[in-house]
């Protein structure tokens, strides 16, 4: 049996540079952390005794006889494209629930990818599996996703990822006092909507080197900016920016935010938050706020109705933390 623990992250500013239709054009960058919440995938080779060969449990129960009767797209996908020959296993645990913008789809194939890994035993390192991870989501599953997940969770910690066609490159920042500071004054909230992160990107994927040029380079901007108010600023400053990008990312298209959204975030700004954003590509979800630290329990008293999820922030990427094979 293998056990794979994969973080989520939080994407801070950058958002939308990270697609390759973007960055494959032009340079792409994002700053965004690991936190203390995970999935889980367990992996065991199957004993050859039972009716199925695959026994896949997610959301669903999946017992079959073949690969291709696999009703999950990318267990499906990886086991082929990976010419996994014998019986598997696979069950499938998260934190936090999918389709509410963590990175869960990313999250999961980076996850399983691991243990399948290790099964086989393949090594991979991190750029390795970044680049594998990042091909087959794109190229294989064909799913309209960014780059910046699978890179995220493979690497862990507090970073800036900057894209370039062919080439990705992780910067850590290490600025303890600072990260320790910003970290007191988030709150990750739970709209309670749920939807499919590539069924919205594909809305405005496409316009993003045309109509939204503009806006995404200004994006852009706000990671130097983000960057170095952690170095060297005020980390007050963080939250207005994050009010700052939001409101730019909203611009990129309407199916981003929702009245729903939009009213949890100015409720949020009448009891103190300096800025926030919704997380992944939009249309539900969770969404962050920066609010310090001395006020949340008066926000979280205004607001009983919400779900608020307290994190921290992590440092490890995606690992196995179990490995008992023969």
């Amino acid at each position: 049996m293998i056990i794979s623990k994969t973080p989520y992250r939080i994407s801070f500013f950058g958002g939308g540079s990270d697609y390759p239709q973007w960055y494959n054009k032009y340079n792409g960058s994002v700053l965004s952390t690991t936190i203390d919440k995970h999935i889980y995938i367990t992996c065991r080779h199957l004993p050859n005794f039972f009716e199925h060969k695959f026994r896949i449990i997610w959301s669903k129960l999946e017992q079959v006889k073949n690969i291709d009767q696999i009703q999950h797209k990318a267990v499906r996908m990886l086991l082929n494209e990976l010419r996994v020959k014998q019986g598997l296993e696979i069950h499938y645990d998260g934190d936090l629930p999918a389709r509410s913008g963590m990175g869960s789809s990313s999250c999961f194939v980076v996850g399983l990818s691991k243990v399948l890994f290790n099964l086989l035993k393949i090594k991979k390192n991190k750029k390795q599996l970044t680049d594998f991870t990042i091909n087959f989501e794109h190229n294989i599953l064909k799913e309209i996703v960014g780059s910046q997940d699978q890179t995220a969770t493979i690497y862990g910690g507090f970073n800036r990822i900057n894209f370039k066609k062919n080439k990705i490159h992780v910067k850590k920042i290490k600025n303890n006092n600072s990260l320790n500071k910003l970290n007191k004054n988030l709150m990750l909230i739970y709209t309670g909507i749920q939807r499919n992160a590539p069924d919205v990107a594909k809305k405005y994927v496409n316009t993003l080197t045309i109509q939204n040029k503009k806006c995404i380079n200004k994006l852009i901007r706000h990671v130097d900016e983000g960057e170095k108010i952690i170095n060297n600023g005020n980390i007050d400053d963080f939250g207005i920016l994050l009010n700052e990008a939001w409101h730019y990312k909203k611009e990129i298209s309407k199916n981003i935010s929702n009245p729903k959204i939009d009213d949890i975030y100015k409720e949020a700004k009448k009891n103190g938050a300096l800025g926030g954003k919704l997380l992944g590509a939009g249309g539900g979800g969770f969404m962050l706020f920066y609010i310090k630290d001395n006020k949340k329990k008066d926000f979280l008293k205004k607001n009983s109705k919400l779900l608020n999820i307290p994190f921290n922030f992590s440092d490890e990427g995606s690992e196995v933390i179990f490995n008992h094979t023969k």
